[in-house]
């Protein structure tokens, strides 16, 4: 069974000739636990996962300066 995805970024690839990358990792939590994980992702995949994880790291260093700047303004404003 072949589906069509319709896709702005690579018109007319199908799931199955795009290359996939694949992991799987498994961790074990006392004697009986355990959890695992698999990951099926294609290249365009991880590069909107990298370009969101960035937006996400540069947005949290602007909020941290944003706070860390208003708290020593205030601290000149008490003392």
């Amino acid at each position: 069974m072949t589906e069509e995805v319709n896709s702005s970024i690579a018109p007319g690839v199908l799931p199955d000739m795009a290359p996939q990358h694949r992991a799987r990792a498994t961790i074990r939590i006392g004697k009986h636990g355990r959890l695992t994980a698999r990951l099926d992702i294609t290249s365009i995949g991880l590069l909107a996962v990298g370009a969101l994880v960035s937006s996400i790291l540069l947005s949290t260093t602007v909020l941290v300066r944003a706070s860390v700047r208003e708290g020593a303004q205030a601290k000149a404003i008490q003392h």
